[in-house]
């Protein structure tokens, strides 16, 4: 019985990988608490100077390490978190007094502003991880996520059953659920799953999840309550940019491209002179918003949300130079307030 057991086991396992791996899925690293907490600890143990770029999947699949390090000589910590405000983060940061470097801070609109996500604890997690919890984090990055396929959240089974089409409840809305986006790498690199640009179905399924967010339902928060959250957000921002610049940390924050209706749902909910101009006059930090520089735009998005990989790549060359040229660089224009200094 045990054996016959074994062979089952056998068997449903590699059809359930054959499946996935049908569908164009490849091994990869998962992105996890237990791998943001990595990079998290790098600060704490002699690389608090470092450059650290913090948001949610813009900033994270957008801007690519290792074409910033052949840049730069060194790639920066990536501590993006996908469908997450990083405000949650960045206090974490503010508080850490390891922390002296660099900080560029991604500002998606609806998550910024809302102050949403659901890696929200990720910085709780990484200061309280246990040694199990570390072990478990090594073995699976070692010995299953570079060999198996279906070894992803969005391919669990509990998955997939969920996101099939259930009838509705009278009175909801329930929202589809956000499919796999991007390949993640071990040192926290990720870019866009080559799915997303080449498979058509696939690319309307993404666009359509999105679109679902750009209605109003019933229950939704109101406009006066939007505004107020929003105003919440700045003010913590406005507190943690204090406490990091008074311990010498450069902080810029950056508005990477959207388009089409992805773009033209953050502009009737977040205009740009209301909540981006109000988040860095209330701050004080300075900012790179994508549309003030012509070699920012015209890059192409699948999804309306994120490039693609080879995009990113050339992306990432375009933003360090304005980095370097206006904000951080030696011959740092007068922009950059004192910023510049550091």
């Amino acid at each position: 019985m045990l054996l016959g057991a074994l062979v089952l086991f056998v068997l449903l396992l590699a059809g359930w990988e054959a499946y996935w791996r049908a569908y164009g899925v490849v091994p990869g690293i998962r992105n996890t608490f237990g791998l943001w907490a990595i990079q998290r600890r790098r600060i704490d143990q002699a690389e608090g100077d470092a450059t650290v770029l913090l948001g949610s999947s813009r900033t994270y699949f957008d801007l690519q390490l290792p074409v910033w390090q052949s840049l730069a000589g060194r790639a920066p910590i990536q501590l993006s978190y996908e469908g997450t405000s990083p405000m949650t983060a960045v206090e974490d940061l503010a508080a850490d007094p390891n922390f002296t470097g660099r900080l560029l801070i991604g500002v998606a609109p609806e998550l910024f502003f809302s102050g949403h996500g659901f890696a929200l604890g990720v910085a709780k997690y990484a200061h309280k991880q246990s040694p199990a919890q570390r072990v478990g984090q090594w073995l699976s990055m070692r010995l299953i996520e570079p060999y198996f396929a279906f070894f992803d959240a969005d391919y669990a089974l509990h998955t997939v059953l969920a996101r099939q089409p259930w009838p509705q409840r009278p009175g909801r809305h329930w929202f589809t659920d956000v499919r796999k986006l991007a390949i993640y790498e071990a040192g926290r690199n990720a870019h866009l799953w080559s799915k997303v640009q080449t498979d058509q179905a696939y690319r309307d399924l993404a666009r359509g999840i999105w679109a679902e967010g750009f209605e109003v339902y019933p229950g939704d928060p109101t406009p006066e309550e939007m505004l107020k959250t929003e105003k919440e957000q700045i003010e913590r921002a406005t507190k943690a940019v204090a406490q990091l610049r008074a311990r010498g940390v450069a902080v810029i924050f950056t508005r990477l491209p959207s388009e089409g209706p992805y773009l033209q749902y953050e502009e009737r909910f977040y205009p740009r002179q209301r909540a981006w101009d109000g988040l860095l006059s209330a701050t004080g930090a300075p900012g790179i918003y994508f549309s003030d520089y012509p070699e920012l735009r015209g890059f192409y998005l699948p999804e309306w949300s994120h490039m693609t990989q080879a995009e990113a790549q050339r992306f990432t060359v375009a933003f360090y130079g304005i980095l370097q040229r206006d904000f951080w660089g030696p011959q740092a224009g007068s922009k950059t307030s004192n910023d510049a200094q550091h």
